[in-house]
């Protein structure tokens, strides 16, 4: 999906181009397509396996997955020389719909080695504009402005079984961090960077993006949905803690 912010034009930020050996022709460039798969513990997850509490998080708890979606914005390539593309883009990944599972962008990218590829979860301070998205408004992923506006970076929710044996809904939804304890609010940036690592482009190249969605309960901090199932875009500790329990979610899984 596009920024589709009014009157800005989409740019990349750094676009560069290597010679060929008469010093005139540049190299090809291509759009690379992102796949986005996802899993539990090694256990494949697609939206069959949705709406059914088979899965147990690290605190024991038996749980379901009904909705999961989430943002990836601003593809970044890094060549050899530290020269870096980005891709002023973003993409709605929604597993519970089917859609943005597979994203190719629009800008292209010189084929060729590459150092570290790498794409931020949610967006940066800079993107994050309330309301300027319309695709994203018509999805219902603002933030309310008292808590800071803008726009989610996840929404995981479904039902789990709690300590009283009884089966009850769960909302883990990710934000910016916000604390509206004092006079002012106080904020704390809560996207992050997921490097990929090396990889070559070429024509056709296809990137597998998996999400160990086990992760985002697991470590460092064990989550217990009996204290922190619902209510979490306006706890600052527990956006902090979703932030810190990312970091070992993604991972690459493929190139071809």
């Amino acid at each position: 999906m596009n920024k589709s912010k009014v009157g800005l034009v989409l740019s990349v930020v750094l676009l560069f181009a290597s010679c060929s050996e008469d010093g005139t022709d540049e190299l090809p460039s291509v759009s690379v397509t992102f796949d986005f798969s996802h899993s539990w513990d090694g256990q494949s997850v697609t939206s069959d396996d949705l709406n059914t509490i088979q899965f147990t998080n690290a605190n024991g708890e038996e749980l379901s997955v009904q909705l999961l979606r989430y943002l990836v914005s601003d593809i970044t390539f890094e060549n050899e020389n530290g020269e870096v593309i980005t891709v002023d883009d973003y993409n709605l990944v929604d597993l519970t719909r089917g859609t943005g599972l597979s994203y190719a962008t629009e800008e292209v990218i010189p084929i060729g080695n590459y150092t570290n590829v790498s794409f931020t979860f949610g967006f940066d301070n800079e993107d994050n504009q309330d309301g300027v998205y319309l695709d994203l408004n018509s999805a219902s992923w603002n933030v309310p402005a008292v808590l800071g506006g803008g726009y989610h970076y996840m929404q995981l929710e479904g039902r789990f079984i709690n300590n009283t044996s009884m089966e009850t809904g769960y909302q883990y939804h990710a934000i910016r961090a916000v604390d509206n304890s004092g006079a002012e609010q106080r904020f704390q940036d809560t996207f992050f960077t997921v490097n990929l690592g090396p990889m070559t482009i070429k024509e056709g190249t296809e990137v597998e993006v998996g999400m160990n969605i086990a992760e985002w309960f697991k470590d460092p901090n064990q989550w217990n949905l009996n204290i922190l199932g619902s209510m979490l875009m306006p706890n600052f500790d527990a956006q902090v803690m979703m932030y810190e329990n990312g970091q070992g979610v993604f991972s690459l899984e493929n190139v071809q």
